[in-house]
């Protein structure tokens, strides 16, 4: 029978050293608020201000309306006006610039005899995702200019101001303003949490392993069960104060609502946080010394929750072995979770399936992870 008498002394003194060890201390508090504006300020999916040269070889009122459809965004900035043909290879291996826009000679000329006009277009795709979205950004509006100009030769010559067959309007849920970081900030919770608990949940138990404790309160009338909840109970709470701080700060500088339960938010942080504690405890039965535990700490919860997560590269990319490792990774689920409640506003129905295994997870973890701590020390 788990007695709470046997627990609080536990729990007392795990927060004692936690406050006497600032390193652990800043883990849990600092760090993650730290991460939260480093990678909401700094990984940022939007490609916008790409920078633009020009070559315009006509010089025209028309080509110059042309180039200002493109300048009159947010997606690009003149760079650079080339007169020669020669500076395109200068501007763009030195990275001057991204893209060039070439408006052939003639280009007014042409249009006003009802001639189809070819105009060129150079991007610098050494960077494939950045490319990618410069090349469709002037293709757009380069779909848009022409059709305005059609509309115009239709209205000039009589018959009127056509409309379109299709009227496109598109609608944007959940994040209309399309920005990055309320995609990322709710992944960066899942990314967050699970590197704080499972660096000082380790650090905790290998601590008591060094100074020759663990032993005495393995073999002492304490419960199995009430150990591990009197060692990981102050991380759980800590690292909940830390999901608040992490929430409070999206909210201030990156905008991001919860538009779910947050109760339900909390109730699967902490069953994520169990996930990351069982881990924690792992990664103690398999180090010697702090230094130790900390670098295999890192290993075991950054690189998972980061490259295999869907926090910073889409699963569906990757190849189907890659994919197949995805599958046994709790922060997966936590983070579709997570994007699921703060974004959509999904209730339990809509993911009461990864809930599910995060128990599972946490469960088998937590009694393999003692098994082997108990084994390991007597």
């Amino acid at each position: 029978m788990i007695s709470v008498h046997r627990i609080r002394p536990i729990i007392k003194k795990e927060f004692r050293q936690v406050r006497r060890d600032k390193r652990s201390l800043g883990v849990l508090l600092v760090v993650p608020a730290f991460m939260l504006v480093l990678f909401g300020y700094a990984l940022n999916y939007d490609v916008k201000h790409v920078p633009l040269a020009i070559y315009d070889q006509d010089r025209t009122t028309t080509s110059r309306e042309l180039t200002d459809g493109f300048l009159h965004t947010e997606y690009f900035d003149r760079i650079a006006t080339l007169t020669s043909e020669h500076q395109i290879d200068s501007v763009l291996t030195g990275q001057i610039a991204r893209a060039v826009l070439v408006i052939p000679v003639n280009f007014e000329r042409d249009l006003a005899a009802n001639r189809s006009v070819k105009i060129q277009v150079l991007v610098d795709g050494s960077n494939a995702t950045n490319a990618t979205a410069a090349a469709g950004y002037l293709a757009e509006m380069s779909q848009d200019y022409s059709t305005r100009l059609s509309l115009d030769l239709l209205a000039r010559n009589g018959f009127g101001r056509p409309t379109l067959p299709i009227d496109y309007r598109a609608r944007i849920w959940y994040n209309p303003e399309l920005t990055s970081p309320k995609f990322l900030v709710p992944g960066l919770i899942g990314f967050i949490l699970m590197i704080s608990t499972v660096i000082s949940t380790s650090l905790s138990i290998v601590r008591e392993r060094e100074k020759g404790t663990i032993e005495q309160i393995i073999v002492s009338p304490i419960h199995p069960m009430e150990l591990i909840v009197g060692k990981t109970l102050p991380y759980v709470l800590i690292s909940l104060v830390s999901t608040s701080l992490i929430l409070l700060v999206g909210y201030i500088l990156f905008d991001v609502v919860v538009r779910g339960s947050l109760l339900l938010l909390y109730g699967e942080a902490l069953i994520f946080l169990l996930c990351g504690l069982g881990l924690g405890i792992w990664v103690s039965t398999v180090s010697t010394r702090q230094e130790q535990a900390f670098q295999l700490a890192t290993l075991v919860s950054l690189l998972p929750t980061f490259m295999l997560s869907g926090f910073a590269f889409p699963i569906r990319n990757m190849p189907w072995p890659i994919q197949a490792l995805t599958y046994i990774n709790p922060a997966r689920y936590f983070l579709w979770i997570l994007r699921g409640i703060v974004l959509r506003g999904a209730g339990l129905e809509v993911f009461w399936q990864e809930t599910l295994f995060m128990m599972l997870f946490a469960t088998w973890i937590i009694v393999v992870s003692w098994n082997r701590l108990r084994r390991k020390v007597l």
